[in-house]
């Protein structure tokens, strides 16, 4: 069975405590954010957090397909900060705003077939701390949490979303806002064209 260690890296400070600050204050006030309902049982619920995406291509999941937003510039900085620090390109962000520990995200994996497997997915923590749980794939009873501090990179390998679930529970004791964005690489498939005779 594959280790965290093997599939994951945390980076603490990866953002000094004023970049990831003038970060925060920035997209908190930028008029992104929605928050989209998803199917459950038949039945309509909207996520419990707000979201936007930012990137060169839509993206799909769990039923919903995200157009994306023009790229804040501020996040277009990073965007090209984290494809020199990790030599690879990234063609988009989901970002999540976790409003107070009552916000949260279910158990899920990353493994949409759009996504490059063969691409890093990096994710960087705004605001309050709050822990990231893990689980293997298939085994629900044993997990592994890291803690996400403000500024904070934390790097999922290619394979990782194939092996492990991952999960952001609510918090009682957490009241201060928080935002994620996971950079990826979305595989862009050329438009079909039909032979010409």
């Amino acid at each position: 069975m594959r280790s965290v260690e093997q599939d994951f890296a945390y980076q603490p400070g990866f953002l000094s405590p004023v970049q990831s600050q003038t970060l925060l204050k920035a997209l908190l006030q930028a008029p992104i954010w929605n928050q989209p309902s998803i199917q459950v049982f038949g039945h309509w619920h909207p996520i419990p957090r707000l979201q936007a995406w930012m990137g060169d291509v839509h993206y799909r999941y769990a039923g919903l397909t995200l157009p994306p937003t023009p790229w804040h510039p501020q996040v277009q900085q990073l965007r090209e900060h984290l494809s020199t620090h990790l030599q690879q390109p990234f063609n988009s962000v989901l970002l999540n705003l976790y409003r107070s520990g009552q916000d949260k995200m279910g158990w899920h994996a990353d493994d949409e077939p759009e996504l490059d497997r063969t691409a890093a997915i990096a994710s960087i923590s705004l605001g309050a701390m709050r822990a990231f749980h893990l689980r293997h794939q298939g085994h629900s009873r044993s997990h592994s949490k890291i803690w996400l501090e403000d500024g904070s990179l934390l790097i999922m390998r290619p394979g990782s979303q194939q092996h492990w679930q991952h999960a952001l529970p609510a918090s009682r004791r957490c009241q201060a806002p928080r935002i994620n964005l996971t950079f990826r690489h979305i595989n862009i498939c050329p438009p079909h064209h039909k032979d010409l005779p």
